[in-house]
């Protein structure tokens, strides 16, 4: 019982200290004059991705490489699978062009280049450093090349610039502290059931740090926004390769031990699928939601019937 309080008290303080660091950020972002476009493209999508961040990061300073890059690979596969291929079923998804020529294929690309520097084990130090930049230069690039009547509405954040400084302390140490608990009690599951840290990873931890995005999605398309979740997913996607990859690389080596080759190309291929779904008509349709959602369920069956060490 203990542990999954640990698990569930650690989402749930990893999830507040996202919303207030944001929160307190973008107040601050907001009296120095940068504009909401610029604090959509840097600060919301670091505050959405924080507990990811603060997860993988823990794991692997904790020794556990296996959560911190589970973590990443499962949540691009739950990003597209089960988040995508539900919110089509509750209303087509439309699709912008932009999305099909840059940001799709984009995804696929920075898909492909993790493989490839995963190919020796490890991701190091110097392969950190490298997702790193490519991620500044997506958010350079994207900003340059946005439209600012195309930028998202900003939620309002508390008017005393002491008060939002104190936002993005409380902001921090609550992810800080919501992922050494959800990571402690992840890998105390995991002990405690023979069930290997990697599956973890892949699993809980992957679905609990995507849950945001999930929530954001479903609530777009009940409301008819859905036009909104891919960006999200694909954002969400670029976010989780080249920045919590190349930040957890660069405070410590990630390891791909403990990981399939089926793990890998699960992630590539529906980051490749995407791409001719979304080109066909510019919408998801539900037919292809429910074509994303069975991909994700079967490769979470085989997760289960092979999950015990």
């Amino acid at each position: 019982m203990l542990i999954f309080m640990s698990i569930l008290g650690g989402f749930l303080i990893l999830t507040f200290g996202a919303e207030v660091l944001v929160r307190g950020a973008s107040a601050i972002a907001l009296r120095l004059g940068v504009t909401p476009l610029v604090i959509g493209l840097t600060i919301v999508a670091f505050g959405t991705s924080a507990p990811e961040l603060a997860v993988s990061v823990k794991s692997a300073l904790a020794g556990s490489p296996g959560i911190a890059l589970g973590n990443v690979i499962g949540s691009n596969i739950a990003n597209i699978g089960l988040i995508l291929g539900l919110t089509a079923l509750i209303r087509p998804v439309g699709v912008q062009s932009q999305m099909v020529r840059r940001d799709i294929p984009l995804m696929i690309a920075a898909s492909v280049l993790v493989w490839l520097l995963l190919l020796d084990g490890t991701l190091g130090l110097l392969d950190g450093l490298l997702l790193s930049l490519l991620l500044l230069g997506y958010l350079v690039f994207s900003y340059y090349s946005a439209d600012e009547n195309d930028a998202e509405e900003i939620e309002a954040g508390p008017r005393n610039p002491l008060l939002s400084l104190a936002f993005i302390v409380v902001g921090i140490g609550c992810l800080v502290g919501g992922g050494v608990l959800f990571v402690d009690g992840a890998v105390a599951l995991a002990r405690a059931f023979g069930i290997s840290e990697v599956v973890i990873g892949l699993t809980i931890i992957a679905i609990g740090t995507s849950m945001p995005e999930l929530v954001t999605s479903m609530v777009a398309a009940i409301k008819g926004q859905s036009d909104i979740a891919i960006g999200n997913v694909v954002g969400s996607n670029l976010f989780n390769l080249l920045g919590i990859l190349g930040i957890t690389a660069l405070v410590h080596p990630v390891s791909a031990a403990g990981f399939s080759i089926l793990d890998f190309s699960v992630m590539l291929l529906l980051a490749i699928l995407l791409l001719p779904l979304a080109h066909r008509g510019y919408r998801i349709g539900r037919r292809d939601g429910l074509l994303l959602l069975l991909a994700y369920l079967a490769y979470m069956g085989w997760l289960v019937t092979h999950a015990v060490v």
